[in-house]
């Protein structure tokens, strides 16, 4: 039943989002062609067959049955026998600069409507949570710089980092490069600042989904609650070690625990490792011996398993209110942030294509309809922010794809006219079917790979 639910969300969030996006994007063709005085013959959500149209003037407006595109016809857009009088209002028969705005209207809405989002994002209030280290792994590279628990995290090659969220992508900034990382750090209760590099070579360039903190070694500071056992699997190497429900874990090889996510790490990063623990059961203190047991998740990535859950306490501690950076904007102070998020985000996507196309970020990392699916169904159960935040991302990925310079998207028209612009005529037609057939087989290809993504990650 649990299963049908998340489904019906994904499903209802993903042809929300897909829409949004969708009519925001042809709606940027539409208006500025009929700025420019061409004649709209369709403006179409979905591709294939009509599930239902009405007709406003001259134009026909229908939702389609394949949510995943759309189009406006515009009239004279082929070649074909046009009166003297039809030429007015045909697209073919508008100046080079016009089709060019109407061609590039539709990803430029895209972006304008990131700038949209984020500003109601920023006046409606952003939460984050300051970037404090909670546990550093043995012999990690941020361990090795010294970086120890209770450190803040003040700035990565220069981008000052006030909160986790940034702290993140200023490090996915990095994916697939060679050099060294900066990092600026506060330890704990200190105002002194540290500043030490981590080098890094061709970094995480064969991981699908990179977890840029782990590779450092990094756990982020966490509410935390005491480690005490819920349940035992049976078999499982829990119920092998003695542990039973309501034992609580006190510490690992004579180290102290701070929680039940501390301990999850530890079993994590063990995996068939022995390891001497100390239990609290009934008001003694016991000493037991457990060995993790190894799995391997997608990426061929290994971690320890012990088939035990937490006993969830009555009352789950508060964020302390130093540890707290959400903040909110008056409607014209959250312009500039909107700007400059949509600005940080662009810049990034950018980026992350060139280093896609060089092979210095796996193509592992396309995501299809399924993923979108699935994030759009996560985000809007979390709430308005992370909703509105993916939206903007993928309005902004939208629109930079479109711009891209192959034939059949957008960038592929602008390209055209731009060598036409140099040559003084039309690029010849053959030439331009050859673009075409080019630019269908990389855009199917592009999809396969996206989908073959999708299909991995359920499995």
């Amino acid at each position: 039943m649990e299963a049908l639910q998340a489904l019906t969300i994904n499903i209802l969030a993903l042809l929300v989002t897909l829409g949004i996006l969708v009519t925001i994007h042809e709606f940027g063709h539409y208006w500025v062609a009929r700025r420019c005085g061409v004649k709209i013959e369709c403006f179409s959500i979905g591709f294939g067959k009509s599930l239902f149209s009405w007709w406003r003037g001259d134009t026909e407006y229908r939702i389609a049955v394949l949510p995943l595109g759309g189009y406006v016809k515009m009239f004279g857009e082929r070649e074909g026998d046009i009166s003297e009088a039809e030429k007015a209002y045909a697209f073919n028969f508008k100046s080079l600069p016009q089709k060019t705005a109407i061609v590039a209207a539709g990803p430029l809405a895209n972006l304008v409507l990131a700038v949209f989002l984020y500003w109601i994002m920023f006046m409606t209030g952003v939460s984050g949570i300051a970037p404090v280290v909670g546990n550093l792994n043995a012999e990690s590279p941020a361990e090795q710089i010294g970086m120890q628990r209770g450190a803040e995290i003040v700035s990565i090659d220069g981008q000052t980092t006030r909160t986790w969220q940034q702290v993140r992508v200023a490090l996915l900034n990095r994916l697939g490069e060679s050099g060294t990382i900066n990092i600026v750090y506060s330890p704990e209760d200190s105002d002194l600042i540290r500043e030490n590099n981590i080098r890094i070579e061709r970094w995480l360039i064969d991981q699908a989904e990179p977890d840029v903190l782990g590779a450092l070694g990094i756990t982020p500071w966490r509410i935390d609650i005491p480690a005490v056992i819920g349940q035992v699997v049976e078999g499982s190497r829990a119920e092998q070690a003695g542990l039973q429900p309501g034992d609580e874990i006190v510490a690992v090889e004579q180290q102290e625990l701070n929680g039940w996510l501390d301990w999850v790490d530890t079993v994590r990063n063990n995996p068939e490792q022995d390891l001497q623990i100390s239990v609290l059961r009934d008001g003694m203190r016991l000493s037991l011996g457990i060995r993790p047991e190894m799995s391997i998740n997608n990426n061929g990535e290994q971690s320890g398993y012990i088939g035990a859950g937490v006993s969830a306490p009555e009352e789950i501690p508060s964020l302390p209110a130093e540890m707290n950076r959400s903040v909110r904007y008056s409607a014209l102070a959250a312009v500039p942030y909107a700007f400059t998020e949509t600005w940080d985000n662009a810049v990034f996507i950018v980026d992350s294509i060139k280093k896609m196309i060089v092979g210095l970020i796996s193509v592992e990392n396309l995501s299809g309809p399924i993923t979108i699916a699935q994030v759009a169904g996560q985000t809007a159960t979390f709430g308005l922010e992370y909703y509105l935040s993916f939206l903007a991302v993928l309005s902004i990925s939208l629109g930079i794809l479109n711009l891209l310079p192959i034939p059949v998207l957008d960038g592929g028209h602008l390209l055209y006219y731009l060598i036409e612009a140099v040559i003084r005529r039309p690029v010849p037609e053959k030439v331009q079917a050859m673009g075409m057939q080019l630019g269908i087989f990389l855009i199917v290809s592009i999809m396969f790979i996206a989908f073959y993504n999708d299909i991995n990650r359920l499995f």
